[in-house]
């Protein structure tokens, strides 16, 4: 029987663009292996070596998640839609006390209500309005305290828009700089910020439109030794991140400490909001136990993004985030809300909390924080050969016989490519090895290297001796040995 697979963008590149695809079965199994073998490039990113299907892809059946029903061998019938839903991620622990997870934290309430001054009654006269939110719950709000870790795509909307609304503090966690590239979607920074230390630069125009929040800045990185000592300050946590170690570290932290997380992510067109509280509901591992392999899935700089679209993302973490602060409404809890720019529209699926899960569940096997770039396979040496940029640069001038493989998407390429290279992008590569032969010397090539180090490692996987992968990258070529080259 006949039954439609929706194909998200991350995995469209798999299928010809196509964003659904009817196939033939009557298991989820089934289904899945009819799609896989039409388009062989997918198999690896759904099934595991043994042929089940990867933990860090959700499949749902209707909106039910498979694992609640029949796993692989759920049944399915002419008309049943399956929706793939892959992670994306498009943002002291000896002095701290491992707390239990069976009490519920609330906040303490003041001890007296304070009356909102003047200025507090003329700023907020709009939500003060709202019979959901009032005196009391402007309050509520000036008392809050919230932490945003990642100030970038998501990070910026939210922080705009927490500011405004009175949050009384709001924390952010970021280590980077403004960049020019930024500028399209993180509306948080303008053209004079670029060079500047991101929370340097948020701390000023946060205080330029509420200077009655208090801004505080967690100037570098959020890591297992200093997250119980940041986050165990906040009431509510907000996911802005946009790698798996951060996003799979703010969740363990936060189900230790018992807070609730508002999650977002975001990739081309697409984007995933969600609340998670261990507390009450799921959370990040019960909707994805395992991260997926490093270099997988593109980030935003190797995928590119819609600059509107975190902002609609991380505008709905922010109304997630009111809303849990002011106790009104009803949140994403259990519920995930996929967004497609491309049909402008919603999908929403429920997510529920996970018998197995390795950390929130009733006997969790784990129960501290670990090192989470292992856990996601991030800063591990490369598995094979590299080749510099500026050893390239001699082979090439000395006209060796290298035969440059290009794995970026078309649009990249058209951007900018090293003369002579070929393109051939990595989703296609597993259909395209009879343009490449085994005699060759050949030197993959993408943006920053990680995913032409994946392909070198599927070329060598598939019989291919004599393959380097560039090490770092075009970017490193702009780094080392032509800076007049554009970056992206």
């Amino acid at each position: 029987m006949t039954v439609k697979i929706e194909i998200p963008t991350a995995l469209r590149s798999f299928t010809e663009g196509a964003p659904r695809v009817e196939v033939e079965g009557s298991t989820v199994a089934e289904a899945l292996r009819a799609l896989a073998d039409r388009f062989q490039g997918l198999r690896r990113h759904l099934f595991t070596e043994d042929g089940h299907v990867r933990s860090f892809v959700s499949i749902y059946v209707n909106d039910e998640d498979i694992r609640y029903l029949g796993r692989e061998t759920t049944p399915v019938k002419g008309g049943d839609t399956l929706r793939i839903v892959p992670s994306i991620a498009g943002g002291s622990p000896g002095a701290v006390a491992y707390p239990s997870l069976s009490r519920l934290d609330r906040p303490t309430a003041p001890s007296a209500p304070k009356a909102l001054s003047r200025e507090q009654l003329k700023r907020y006269s709009r939500q003060l309005l709202l019979p959901e939110v009032g005196a009391a719950g402007q309050r509520k709000l000036l008392d809050s305290k919230v932490l945003v870790v990642g100030a970038g795509g998501l990070g910026s909307p939210l922080a705009l828009y927490l500011a405004a609304a009175g949050v009384g503090k709001l924390g952010l966690v970021d280590f980077d700089t403004v960049d020019e590239s930024n500028l399209q979607r993180q509306i948080l920074y303008t053209t004079p910020d670029v060079g500047r230390a991101k929370l340097q630069a948020a701390e000023d125009h946060l205080r330029a439109l509420n200077p009655e929040v208090a801004i505080v800045r967690h100037d570098g990185r959020l890591t297992s030794a200093n997250a119980f000592e940041l986050l165990s300050g906040y009431d509510v946590v907000v996911d802005g991140t946009d790698n798996f170690p951060t996003r799979y570290l703010v969740n363990d932290a936060s189900v230790l400490l018992r807070k609730p997380v508002v999650y977002g992510s975001i990739y081309r067109f697409e984007g995933q909001v969600t609340v998670f509280d261990a507390r009450t509901g799921p959370c990040y591992r019960c909707l994805y136990p395992e991260p997926p392999p490093a270099g997988l899935v593109p980030s935003c700089a190797e995928g590119g993004v819609l600059g509107v679209l975190p902002g609609i993302i991380g505008t709905l973490q922010a109304l997630e985030t009111l809303k849990i602060l002011l106790g009104k409404g009803e949140t994403l809890l259990g519920r995930l809300l996929l967004f497609d720019g491309l049909t402008n529209s919603f999908h929403e699926l429920k997510v529920r909390k996970s018998p197995d899960c390795p950390i929130c569940s009733p006997t969790p096997t784990q129960t501290k924080l670990i090192d989470y770039e292992a856990f996601c396979g991030v800063g591990a040496p490369p598995s094979g050969p590299e080749i510099t940029a500026q050893e390239l640069k001699g082979q090439l001038d000395a006209r060796a016989p290298v035969v440059l493989v290009d794995v970026r998407e078309p649009g990249e390429f058209d951007l900018y490519h090293l003369p002579g290279s070929r393109l051939i992008p990595r989703a296609q590569l597993a259909d395209r090895l009879g343009e490449l032969s085994t005699a060759d010397d050949l030197v993959l090539v993408c943006k920053m290297g990680g995913r032409s180090a994946q392909a070198s490692e599927f070329l060598r996987s598939m019989g291919f001796v004599k393959v380097r992968n560039l090490k770092g990258g075009l970017d490193a070529w702009a780094a080392d040995v032509d800076p007049s080259i554009p970056s992206y």
